[in-house]
């Protein structure tokens, strides 16, 4: 039988697992757990090749529980159905019963609700598992009878030691030092994957050491872990985006570089970046809304990978520039007020008067045509009548703000 080496090195129990500590250590959530005795229902949350499956079952061996697996993507509410019918029919039978369902986002809010009376009775003690940020795929309901227990990708020392235990049990690897390090850092935090590796590499048997540049020829470069479908397509723009509001020009490109590798749509990207310098920018500078308008449309016109250079263009210059959320939190405040007051009309002052009725009601009585002024400034009011002045842009004293804000200072000072 032609086993995978995944399934030859899984570990035998919770001690074994390479990584994770914060939940496997001795005080980490699932050891407490397991010390207690009494299993909880649980949701496992992480990338691919972190160990989700491996904790699952040895979690329920821990309980010396029955342990059922089902598949989101295989199976259906009618196989839950079924179990729970055996159940019921033979309690003698049967100890506790720890169901796994691998995959538990593609359940969709009806079928998921299928699970809460079995949980609430006791019949089943539930572990999911996904890749999901789970606060949008997994429905309130089940979500709150679910411990959600983070699992990270797997850091150079746990798969450095997963390395280590092939090397136990089947030898060395023909591999220089350099390359087994590349070979880990190919695998990006995936243990499944890193085990792949090894088995392309054995599938090609060599007398020497295999160095940096035969691994690159042996192995195929992996797709970039990003899944636009994944909350990791909202992490990295967020990445991003606090980057760049932080002036770090260099975290700013990695980032940028970190998503057109994993496949993003560059107009999303230019989206963003626009919004961010209207956003944390906005009149400290407001060249950079020009900037990133132009890496936008020079991508429109070149595509890639030639207009990926006019987008981290942008991506420095927005990192470079002076910061004010002034704009930002102005208009922010002027939406709020206007939807208060929404009811309120413009002062008469300022409305045309097309009829002889409007302006027999006073349309227009009294304005006063600015450029007609000394100053080219009339100061008057253009609130609503009942409406006291506000006050919301208040400019810093960084960047061409600096300019808006003695602007302001002098038409303050005109008006009285």
């Amino acid at each position: 039988m032609n086993i995978p080496l995944s399934e030859q090195l899984r570990p035998k129990s919770l001690t074994d697992i390479c990584g994770q500590e914060h939940l496997l250590g001795s005080e980490g959530l699932i050891s407490r757990i397991v010390q207690r005795g009494k299993p909880l229902s649980i949701l496992l949350w992480g990338p691919p090749g972190c160990g989700k499956t491996t904790i699952a079952r040895l979690y329920a061996q821990s309980f010396k529980a029955r342990f059922e697996t089902m598949s989101a993507v295989s199976s259906g509410i009618a196989d839950l159905k079924k179990l729970i019918k055996e159940v019921k029919d033979h309690p003698l039978l049967h100890t506790q019963i720890i169901l796994f369902i691998d995959e538990i986002h593609r359940f969709n809010k009806s079928q998921q609700d299928a699970f809460l009376p079995y949980l609430e009775d006791g019949t089943i003690v539930l572990i999911g598992a996904t890749t999901e940020n789970p606060s949008f795929s997994i429905n309130n309901a089940l979500l709150s009878r679910l411990r959600v227990l983070t699992l990270n990708s797997l850091d150079q020392m746990a798969l450095h030691k997963i390395l280590s235990q092939y090397e136990s049990k089947f030898g060395p690897i023909p591999l220089t030092d350099e390359a087994k390090t590349a070979l880990v850092q190919m695998s990006q935090g995936d243990g499944r994957h890193l085990l792949n590796l090894i088995e392309n590499i054995q599938n090609f048997p060599s007398k020497e050491l295999l160095n940096l540049e035969d691994l690159s020829r042996l192995l195929q470069k992996r797709t970039a872990l990003y899944d636009k479908s994944d909350d990791g397509h909202y992490n990295l723009i967020s990445a991003l985006h606090k980057s760049v509001r932080g002036s770090d020009p260099d975290a700013s490109l990695y980032w940028l570089a970190r998503m057109l590798e994993g496949g993003e749509d560059p107009q999303f990207i230019s989206r963003r970046l626009i919004r961010m310098a209207s956003e944390d920018i906005g009149l400290a500078d407001p060249n950079a809304l020009e900037v990133a308008l132009n890496a936008w449309r020079t991508f429109e016109q070149l595509g890639a990978p030639e207009g990926e250079l006019a987008l981290a263009e942008a991506v420095v210059y927005l990192a470079l520039s002076p910061k004010s959320n002034a704009l930002y939190t102005a208009f922010g405040a002027a939406k709020e007020l206007a939807k208060q007051t929404s009811q309120l009309p413009p002062p008469k002052i300022i409305l045309n008067s097309p009829t002889t009725l409007m302006k027999q009601i006073g349309y227009g009585q009294g304005y006063i045509y600015d450029h007609d002024t000394k100053e080219g400034f009339s100061g008057q009011n253009y609130f609503p009548d009942d409406l006291e002045r506000p006050s919301f842009y208040q400019p810093i004293e960084r960047g061409f703000e600096r300019e808006m804000k003695k602007r302001m200072e002098y038409f303050s000072r005109l008006r009285g």
